[in-house]
């Protein structure tokens, strides 16, 4: 069942992004392999092993773990990517219930793992107490979370190029507020499993140079349908975001680097028990 608080982002998982996440899954994946290898080493899986995958849209990581083994529960909010998920492998099982309330259907993890799909509850604190009742005594957690937008340009560089285009916020944004890069900053995110009861919280950080596009049109259109720059570009239109896109091509063009568009990322790969 999904929570109240959580419904902003269930409505927006399913309604806006989760449509457009499914047409660019391979373009992401992609472009997101290198991280999602990173998370996978670290968490170490064994064979036969119960994994719960939580945020696991369509399907890449429950996919990867499966491959090595593991008997996996992807859980996520949208339908439409669960169901593209169910449609590449369906030796897997999926689950479309908000991972902050659900029982998980009474089953208990030795790993509970997931790439960029816990920066969206709205009390983080509960839903990773009610993540870790779901643990076995030995259990242990692995997640990949964006660092500063400031180190993070293959994100950040689009969005800064458009900004001039839209109106100033009336108030400053909550840097925590459940979005990306609501896990930036490491203090928080060691405050957050302490208080929900992990132990030996290890956050280190992993810089990336992620090949985004094979060239700038690509990445432009990469940009603009995925992530903050895409929730900007829906409120253009016109000659307006004719000329912001422009911006963006503009800002993305030092990065073309010939044989394809290579951008800095940062995560943390954070781990922890139960």
């Amino acid at each position: 069942m999904a929570s109240n608080s959580n419904q902003e982002q269930i409505e927006y998982w399913n309604d806006k992004a989760g449509p457009n996440w499914v047409d660019m899954q391979e373009r992401l994946d992609s472009v997101l392999q290198p991280l999602s290898n990173a998370g996978l080493q670290v968490a170490a899986v064994k064979t036969e092993e119960q994994v719960l995958d939580v945020g696991c849209g369509c399907g890449d990581t429950s996919i990867a773990l499966h491959n090595l083994g593991a008997k996996v529960l992807g859980v996520d909010v949208s339908g439409p990517m669960l169901n593209h998920a169910r449609s590449r492998n369906g030796n897997i099982d999926y689950l479309q219930a908000d991972a902050a309330t659900s029982d998980f259907g009474g089953k208990r993890f030795d790993l509970v793992f997931s790439r960029f799909g816990v920066m969206f509850f709205a009390d983080p604190v509960a839903a990773f107490r009610n993540i870790r009742g779901a643990m076995s005594e030995n259990g242990r957690l692995l997640f990949v979370c964006w660092q500063p937008p400031s180190a993070n340009l293959w994100m950040s560089a689009a969005g800064k190029a458009i900004a001039p285009f839209l109106p100033a916020p009336e108030t400053p944004p909550d840097p925590r507020a459940p979005g990306p890069f609501a896990f930036a900053e490491e203090g928080y995110v060691n405050e957050i499993l302490t208080l929900a009861g992990f132990n030996d919280v290890v956050i280190s950080p992993h810089p990336e140079s992620l090949k985004v596009a094979d060239t700038v049109d690509e990445a432009v259109h990469f940009q603009t349908r995925l992530g903050p720059a895409s929730r900007a570009m829906n409120e253009l239109d016109g000659e307006q975001r004719t000329t912001a896109l422009a911006a963006v091509r503009e800002a993305l063009m030092p990065f073309d680097k010939g044989q394809g568009v290579y951008m800095d990322a940062a995560v943390w790969l954070v781990s922890a028990k139960a």
